[in-house]
C-alpha cells in the first residue's frame, strides 16, 4: 500500500476539531476537489465517529485514519474503526510497529536524523516532518540526502500554497495540510475556495510552473 496512490504530490487533509455533524459536508467538498488523503487527529471529542462518517461517503482509492495518534491501543480502535492510515506528532517506536503489523501506513512526526532512522527502522513507510515552521526546506534537504533514496517525506505544519514549492524543489514528497485548509465550523463555500487553492497550486507543482 503505497502513500502515493492515486497520484504523485498527495496532499495530506488535516481535519482537527472534525465533528460528525461537519464530517458529511468536508469530506464531499475534499473528495470533490480531488483530496484522497485524510487524518482525523484523536485529541478532539468525535473524532473515530467523523472518520467513519468519511469512510462511508469515500471514493474507492481514498485513504484515511487517524493523526496525532499516541498509543498502541489508538492503533487498535483506529483498526476496529476501518481506518488504514495512523500519523503521530512524534517518533514513538511502539506505535509505528503495531501499526505496520496491522496492516497499516505509519507515517510518524520526525525533526531529526535520529528520529527519522528510528521511524524507518520500526517500519514507517512515510514521514511526516514536523514542525515544518522550524525545518525549512534547506533542513529537509539535508534529511533526505542521508535517509535511504525515495523515502517520502511531507512537511506538516504552516503550510499553504505560497510556500510549497520550495519544499517540492528540496524533494518534499507531499505534504499534510492543516489550519489554512480546515477550521472547526467553517463555511461550505470558504472551505471549497481554500481546497481548490490548494488543489490548484499542487497542479501548478506538477507542470513544474
Amino acid at each position: 500500500m503505497s502513500l502515493f496512490q492515486p497520484s504523485p504530490l498527495p496532499l495530506v487533509a488535516i481535519l482537527r476539531g472534525l465533528t460528525p455533524a461537519e464530517a458529511p459536508m468536508v469530506g464531499h467538498v475534499l473528495f470533490d476537489t480531488g483530496f484522497r488523503i485524510l487524518e482525523v487527529p484523536l485529541n478532539r471529542p468525535g473524532a473515530i465517529e467523523a472518520m467513519r462518517i468519511l469512510m462511508q461517503n469515500a471514493p474507492a482509492d481514498a485513504l484515511i485514519g487517524a493523526g496525532t495518534v499516541l498509543t498502541v491501543q489508538q492503533v487498535d480502535e483506529v483498526k476496529q474503526a476501518g481506518g488504514r492510515l495512523i500519523v503521530s506528532p512524534h517518533c514513538a517506536v511502539d506505535v509505528i510497529s503495531h501499526a505496520v503489523k496491522s496492516g497499516m501506513i505509519a507515517m510518524p512526526g520526525v525533526a531529526t536524523p535520529t528520529e527519522a532512522f528510528q521511524a524507518l527502522n520500526a517500519g514507517a513507510q512515510g514521514l511526516k516532518l514536523f514542525p515544518a515552521e522550524m525545518l525549512p526546506p534547506g533542513a529537509l534537504k539535508s534529511i533526505l540526502s542521508i535517509l535511504p533514496a525515495g523515502t517520502p517525506l511531507f512537511p506538516v505544519g504552516g503550510i499553504h500554497p505560497q510556500n510549497m514549492a520550495p519544499y517540492v524543489a528540496a524533494g518534499a514528497a507531499g505534504f499534510g495540510i492543516g489550519g489554512a485548509l480546515y477550521q472547526p465550523n467553517i463555511e461550505e463555500g470558504a472551505f471549497r475556495r481554500s481546497a481548490e487553492a490548494f488543489m490548484s497550486a499542487r497542479e501548478k507543482l506538477l507542470q513544474g510552473a
